[in-house]
């Protein structure tokens, strides 16, 4: 028996440093054992991920990944349910439980199938050059599914799976949510009520080599600007009988915004613009069609863009404040604006905190460096953000990685491991507490 004992704490030697060796239970030292063991057989699956082309309007590219994961939530225990959604215009989304210890903290996982990466983009395949991995999606967020795979295996065999009770959601609509909104998000927003914890699985963010929790994440909210003027000789401009034009005060509008709106963790942008005589958006509102002369009075504007904030107070105030700028018009003009919002905010919080301070407790644990909070500024907005307002949460426990939604986007093999170790001890610890 203390023969085999000394063979296996020979076999751990390598892959953890002694301190950390003393400081993980056993069940957490074969938690980290089972990753490393298993670490070919996480990169050929995120490659077979990655080559399946699962653009957000690609329905049945984003079910065939589903189809792929199954069999994987299947194995571990799960009760998986694949949930079409016509209705919203979008491929549906994987649902998975895991039945555990009553009374146990209930843990929802949070990830997505989809990627920006559409069936007929240039870029396609996934390729690697040492601990480099080059793919649609790759880190953004094959490479998150990955790690949390990798992690519930490691806690199945560790043996700290059967007692958590665990939700998975995967979303087949991040990158470009379904609409209604309220019915496209239902799944997860009712999954955030039961739960206990959230846990999101996009990118590991890093500063100068150095591995950041992420405890918030901003909106991102859409507005259409249009002004209207009365048309004429450009020669009258100005005049108490023509005015200043639709263009003009789309240009008052936008300067006011620029002075008018800064505010600590606010961002707000005019991505699309165009006047006339005639100046019309596409349906979808990415495009802009215009026409007019240089000698006649533009009788229409348009602006789109949009803002983003870190709590659901400061998206009401900027609204208000935008509203107001619009509301002030130049002579014989007039204005309107409407808003969409995309994705709630996620504050920080002090729950937030708390859970970062114990995955830092698992970092000490290991050996790693504590991982300090991510300006919000620096993380963009997505799915945890529907449930923050009822459960605490964690971003970024996926891979680390750059050029997310970008041709030539790339994941860190190196860092695979080391996010499945940390994630499958701390939901091993976060699902042996009480509720």
């Amino acid at each position: 028996m203390l023969r085999h004992a000394c063979a296996r704490a020979l076999l751990l030697a390598p892959l953890l440093p002694m301190t950390a060796q003393a400081a993980l239970s056993a069940p957490e030292q074969k938690i980290a054992s089972t990753v490393k063991a298993e670490h070919g057989r996480s990169v050929a699956l995120l490659e077979t991920l990655v080559n399946q082309n699962s653009g957000s309007m690609n329905l049945e590219g984003v079910a065939k990944v589903a189809q792929l994961l199954r069999p994987e939530l299947e194995a571990l225990g799960f009760k998986v349910q694949w949930k079409p959604m016509p209705a919203t215009q979008r491929a549906g989304h994987l649902i998975a439980t895991h039945t555990g210890r009553p009374g146990g903290k209930r843990l929802l996982l949070i990830g997505h199938l989809d990627t920006v990466f559409e069936a007929d983009a240039p870029f396609q395949t996934y390729s690697a050059k040492g601990q480099t991995a080059t793919g649609p999606g790759v880190g953004d967020d094959k490479g998150g599914v990955v790690v949390m795979l990798g992690a519930l295996r490691a806690m199945q065999a560790a043996g700290t799976l059967a007692a958590a009770n665990i939700e998975v959601v995967l979303t087949g609509d991040e990158e470009d949510v379904g609409d209604p909104q309220d019915l496209a998000r239902a799944d997860l927003v009712a999954a955030g009520k039961r739960a206990d914890v959230a846990l999101d699985f996009e990118n590991l963010a890093q500063e100068d080599g150095q591995d950041m929790g992420s405890i918030a994440r901003r909106s991102s909210n859409s507005w259409t600007l249009k002004t209207t003027g009365k048309s004429g000789h450009s020669s009258g401009i100005f005049s108490s009988s023509a005015g200043d034009g639709a263009i003009f005060e789309l240009s008052r509008i936008l300067t006011a915004f620029r002075q008018e709106l800064p505010e600590p963790n606010l961002t707000f942008n005019v991505g699309l613009i165009g006047g006339g005589q005639r100046a019309e958006l596409d349906a979808d509102g990415v495009r802009l069609s215009a026409d007019g002369k240089s000698n006649i009075i533009p009788s229409v504007a348009v602006a789109k863009g949009d803002f983003r904030t870190l709590s659901q107070d400061q998206t009401e105030r900027v609204r208000r404040k935008m509203q107001a700028i619009v509301a002030r018009h130049l002579p014989l003009t007039e204005a309107s604006i409407g808003f969409d919002e995309s994705y709630p905010a996620m504050p920080p919080t002090a729950g937030n905190r708390a859970l970062l301070a114990q995955l830092n407790a698992v970092n000490q644990d290991l050996g790693l460096a504590p991982m300090a909070e991510l300006d919000p500024l620096k993380r963009g907005a997505g799915d945890i953000a529907f449930v923050a307002a009822d459960v605490d949460g964690l971003v970024g426990l996926g891979i680390a990685g750059a050029g997310s939604h970008a041709p030539g986007e790339t994941a860190d093999l190196g860092s695979l491991d080391r996010q499945a170790i940390r994630a499958g001890i701390l939901m091993s610890r976060l699902g042996a507490q009480a509720r």
